[in-house]
């Protein structure tokens, strides 16, 4: 009967997975690699009835690659323009970009999708972003087919397709591309890295996280970075991890090539880096940021990197300027843009230390390296400069005034970029650091959105050389282009899915051929409604509701935007390399027939409805979450990521705690979120504390009058809340009897973090509350027998 009764659940699990959006496994094989897993080889002896009579002989391994098949890494960096690196212009350093340039070619007019998860799914599938379920990052994913934030077995990986032709797989670092609410312990854990094809994963699963205190997952465990280890940093230990698995690679599998992603949280808000690094730049940026984007455009036209006719393209009228900052607010700009450099030179120095580590083990030769600079362009979401990241992504008003106040009470200026703060830089450095370009991240229609620096070194492979690659290619075209090194078939069924054609094409060709005339004649644009068609080097694109550095202002531009009405601009990019002159006026039939191109476009690549990554900004209530309402944990429950977690800092809600404590008990109870906004409930000395950390501007505390005495007690806390991001209160009670409350002014609508998680009887990852910074996690040291948590 037990055994009955398990074949029953089985058979109801594999209902439900034949429900999902997959389309059923069709059952094929072949030998050509249109069919993915390849068929088993058959065994080379004889099998007779008798022993005696029969041979055992194993078959030769197949031999599906060139026997010169390169090792491949992939880099790709974080939220960096095309205007930041010195090796295209800009004032950072970053001698290893200018290490592998010198070793090999170089591209600017390469192109990203302008936004995080939707990069990586078409880098990683050779599909636009829209085709592949990821129109936006997985935090605000919908319920349209090109927004649900899962990418599809019919659009296999590039580590899926070459790990089943012998290669061995690895990806550390930022993720991104995994439903959020798939991210507990329970998971799913199919859409895990792993699930798409990689054998080691060491990174974290949500779209950025403390480089001090990360929220780690290695494979499909999560894992705890070193407690109060001065000299950890997130990038630095991706190194060493990525180091330690090329060991492991070498010793174990030598003659098998490898595909080693590596995605560092470098440079994503927020901002975190020793300060020496930071200091490497006291006084480089102190007259603002369009005095460095006169001298980076300078330089690019002085170098080559762009070409001579390029105009500097002007700052939009919403942007602040730099003679606009108060002189009592400049200290800070300045000191977040410093912070933002060491960060980069910190990040490229990692890759450095990946690269000689290829040269340690004598296997750089055949390693080719593409150092993608940048997911998107430089992040203006830090909007006037901010302390807590998360600002902007909840739609907080705030002033820089408030910010550098409650800057003042932990610390002041010299606590940013530590892990007591969430800092990101003023949206004029993101801007600047997108020279000569308009726009910034986010944005789909401009080049400083969606162009970014591209390397690429092959010692054995490809001839340095200095000529300028100047092809117009995309993200799309990365996994066509191994494909086509390896003489691979793209395969037509992987794991018994069709496929979806690539839409990618190979730039193998410019290789060898630097001026050769591109091959990609169309490529396709949308983030947020911002959104673009190039087509045979014409560009058209309109701006879209959304102002990526101003959410406040945002707000009444999307509940009013019709994408019928958008202005649509017209560029002749053999001609105009930063989009400066609009040529729509002068060409309205061209521009009519790439508006009815990009329609096409639109809706074959599943983007319908335009603008469905602003539907949260319209319907908060709709976001991804879990379907749960009512909760009970225990001691034992930690590391539960927020976008699955019980909403108790958005939502109104009741927690009842059990606990038996000595007298004088401290510790948490349980905490959401981490320095840069949450909440959390601790005991200090006996007493009850509760801290509502308002995104570090604003925090809302309670401290009971009494403490606890020893034995056994039940603690309610209810919440209420009038809306989201309104103002509510908070209540407590002990043993039934009331003991106060406290008012909150705001609450977040979203989230706190993107991947802090709530955790009882202790607070790991960054800690809720400095109050207990130093006692971090701040174990508690009672008995916790149930957290019973219901939203109203």
């Amino acid at each position: 009967m037990r055994n009955a009764m398990i074949l029953v659940v089985v058979v109801g699990a594999l209902g439900l997975l034949v429900g999902c959006s997959n389309p059923e496994p069709t059952s094929q094989s072949a030998t050509d690699g249109s069919v993915l897993p390849f068929p088993p080889t058959p065994m080379a002896g004889v099998a007779k009835p008798r022993l005696q009579d029969s041979t055992m002989k194993w078959p030769a391994e197949p031999q599906r690659l060139p026997d010169d098949a390169p090792n491949i890494m992939i880099v790709m960096l974080d939220d960096v323009g095309f205007g930041i690196s010195e090796t295209f212009g800009g004032e950072i350093q970053t001698p290893t970009l200018s290490r592998l340039a010198g070793e090999g070619i170089r591209y600017n007019t390469f192109h990203t999708t302008s936004i995080c998860s939707p990069t990586r799914a078409a880098l990683l599938t050779g599909r636009n972003h829209t085709r592949v379920g990821t129109g936006t990052i997985a935090e605000r994913a919908v319920a349209f087919d090109g927004y649900t934030g899962t990418i599809p077995k019919t659009a296999a990986t590039l580590a899926e397709v070459l790990k089943e032709y012998g290669y061995h797989t690895s990806a550390f670092g930022k993720w991104h591309n995994t439903p959020a609410i798939e991210t507990t312990n329970m998971g799913p854990k199919d859409r895990w890295p792993n699930g798409y094809g990689f054998e080691y994963f060491y990174g974290f699963l949500g779209g950025e996280t403390s480089q001090w205190e990360p929220r780690l997952t290695e494979n499909y465990n999560q894992v705890e970075p070193p407690h109060d280890d001065p000299e950890y940093h997130l990038s630095v230990d991706m190194a060493d991890k990525a180091l330690d698995w090329l060991d492991e690679h070498q010793s174990f599998s030598p003659d098998k090539p490898f595909l080693m992603y590596w995605a560092p949280g470098g440079v994503h808000g927020p901002h975190h880096i020793f300060p020496e690094w930071a200091d490497k730049y006291k006084g480089q940026f102190d007259d603002g940021w369009d005095a460095y984007r006169e001298r980076v455009f300078k330089r690019q036209i002085e170098m080559g990197i762009i070409p001579a006719d390029t105009r500097l393209t002007a700052r939009d009228s919403t942007l602040d300027g730099w003679d606009s900052i108060p002189e009592d607010q400049k200290a800070f700009q300045i000191r977040l843009m410093e912070i933002f450099a060491g960060f980069v030179e910190h990040t490229d120095a990692q890759v450095g230390r990946l690269i000689e580590g290829l040269e340690e083990r004598g296997i750089r030769e055949n390693t080719i390296i593409f150092y993608i600079f940048g997911d998107n362009g430089s992040s203006s979401e830090g909007q006037r400069g901010s302390i807590s990241e998360l600002l902007a992504q909840n739609n907080i008003p705030n002033t820089v005034e408030q910010q550098i106040a409650a800057l003042e009470k932990i610390g002041g200026v010299d606590v940013l970029g530590s892990p007591k703060t969430d800092n990101i830089y003023h949206a004029g450095w993101a801007w600047a650091g997108s020279t000569p370009f308009k726009g910034t991240k986010l944005l789909g229609a401009y080049f400083g959105g969606t162009r970014n620096p591209m390397v690429v070194s092959w010692p054995k492979g490809i001839q340095p050389d200095k000529t300028m690659r100047t092809q117009f290619h995309h993200v799309v075209d990365i996994a066509p282009t191994i494909y086509d090194i390896l003489d691979i078939k793209e395969p037509k069924v992987v794991n018994g899915f069709e496929q979806m054609p690539l839409d990618g094409v190979s730039l193998a060709y410019t290789f060898d051929k630097p001026t050769a005339p591109g091959t990609k004649e169309t490529q396709f644009f949308d983030n947020n409604g911002s959104r673009a068609i190039y087509h045979e080097g014409w560009l058209a694109c309109t701006f879209g509701p959304y102002l990526p550095w101003d959410s406040p202002a945002s707000v009444q531009r999307v509940n009013n935007w019709d994408s019928d009405n958008d202005v649509w601009e017209l560029y002749d990019l053999a001609n105009d390399f930063s989009q400066a002159n609009d040529l729509a006026a002068e060409h309205p039939e061209m521009l009519a027939d790439l508006k009815a191109r990009f329609l096409t476009l639109a809706e074959d690549n599943k983007d319908f409805p335009i603008g469905a990554g602003n539907w949260l900004r319209v319907h908060p209530d709709d976001r991804i979450k879990t379907a749960y309402t009512s909760w009970n944990f225990n001691q034992n429950t930690l590391r539960m990521p927020e976008f699955t977690a019980p909403g108790i800092g958005r939502e109104s809600n009741k927690v009842v705690v059990e606990l038996t404590v000595d007298e004088k008990a401290n510790g948490v109870l349980y905490a959401v979120g981490g320095a840069g906004g949450g909440v959390t409930a601790y005991l200090d000395q006996g007493h009850l504390v509760y801290l509502y950390n308002m995104l570090i501007i604003e925090q809302y505390e309670f401290r009971s009058d009494e403490p606890l005495g020893a034995g056994k007690h039940t603690l309610e806390i209810n919440t209420d809340i009038k809306g989201p991001g309104k103002s509510g209160t908070v209540t407590f009670a002990v043993d039934g009897k009331s003991i106060g409350n406290v008012a909150l002014n705001m609450t977040v609508p979203a989230a706190f973090t993107a991947t802090e998680t709530f955790d009882v009887g202790v607070d790991l990852g960054s800690p809720v509350a400095l109050d207990y910074y130093e006692r971090r996690p701040f174990a508690f040291e009672g008995k916790i027998k149930n957290v019973a948590i219901t939203l109203n």
